[in-house]
């Protein structure tokens, strides 16, 4: 199923998402673990100045996370995600002009959070979760579909494939037609490779250098690699000073869309820097 027609836009909930640049989706975690962040944004009103801020900077789409996906992380249960991203997303979308995703797995979470005014379903496990798929198809929402070896708690122990670009590109064209016979149309489809998702360095560096044969799927990429180790190992920085690194992956990500023609969300910590960053290399490009 290799097409090269990528969609212009897409529709969320009531908000309409274009792809004439790049577009930057800010991380909100409202969580206390996650590897950057936690702890930081974890109630309704630290979350929402951090939102607004992000809205401010060019944020296009807020992605709204209650559990961490990072090695090692410790399982949540549904109630307790639910008590985390709920009420966040119901105050974000009463108070900010903004697409706002949900980051998660599981199928009662999407169910709730579309409810709550959520107008995209991130899922790092691409809906295998039980129920997750027949969920998502549900709330009529368009959906991100990301591809992990393994599970986030042992994911990033020794992941080894035969070819890492082959791998992640037929996971993910086997679970976009999963989508399409459930109901999910194509436009509403979104896909990802899972950079740092059970992948070494040299993994991830093959899956950028590939991400044409990505884009021919023909649906807009998300890359996400903000402050990822994967930066840290090619720098040798800490979490905190991984800016400059992620910048640089950021530019390149927009230069090497734009080439392909491709349609592509960048997902990010640091929303102005990143956002300023897109603006010079399109202009340039």
């Amino acid at each position: 199923m290799t097409t090269d027609t990528i969609p212009k836009s897409i529709q969320c909930a009531e908000r309409q998402l274009r792809f004439d640049l790049p577009v930057v989706m800010g991380i909100l975690n409202v969580t206390p673990d996650s590897f950057s962040d936690g702890g930081l944004f974890s109630n309704i009103e630290s979350a929402l100045r951090q939102a607004e801020k992000m809205v401010s900077d060019g944020a296009m789409i807020i992605d709204v996370g209650g559990e961490s996906t990072r090695p090692g992380a410790k399982s949540v249960s549904n109630s307790e995600e639910l008590d985390r991203v709920i009420p966040v997303i119901e105050k974000l979308h009463q108070e900010l002009d903004v697409v706002i995703s949900i980051d998660t797995s599981k199928a009662m979470v999407m169910t709730e959070a579309a409810r709550a005014g959520a107008g995209l379903i991130n899922d790092v496990m691409a809906l295998q979760q039980r129920g997750a798929l027949r969920a998502a198809q549900k709330t009529g929402l368009p959906v991100c579909l990301m591809h992990m070896k393994g599970k986030p708690r042992t994911m990033q122990t020794k992941p080894e494939y035969d070819d890492v670009v082959t791998e992640v590109k037929d996971f993910l064209t086997h679970k976009v037609e999963q989508c399409l016979k459930q109901g999910i149309r194509k436009e509403q489809i979104i896909i990802d490779p899972g950079f740092g998702f059970g992948k070494t360095l040299a993994h991830n560096v093959s899956l950028f250098k590939h991400l044409g044969e990505l884009k021919a799927l023909g649906f807009p990429v998300l890359v996400g690699a903000s402050r990822k180790t994967m930066i840290g190992q090619i720098t040798g920085r800490e979490v905190q000073e991984r800016l400059a690194g992620s910048l640089a992956l950021a530019t390149m990500v927009a230069l090497k869309m734009a080439s392909l023609k491709g349609a592509s969300i960048i997902r990010v910590h640091d929303v102005a820097e990143t956002v300023d960053a897109i603006k010079v290399a399109h202009a340039l490009s």
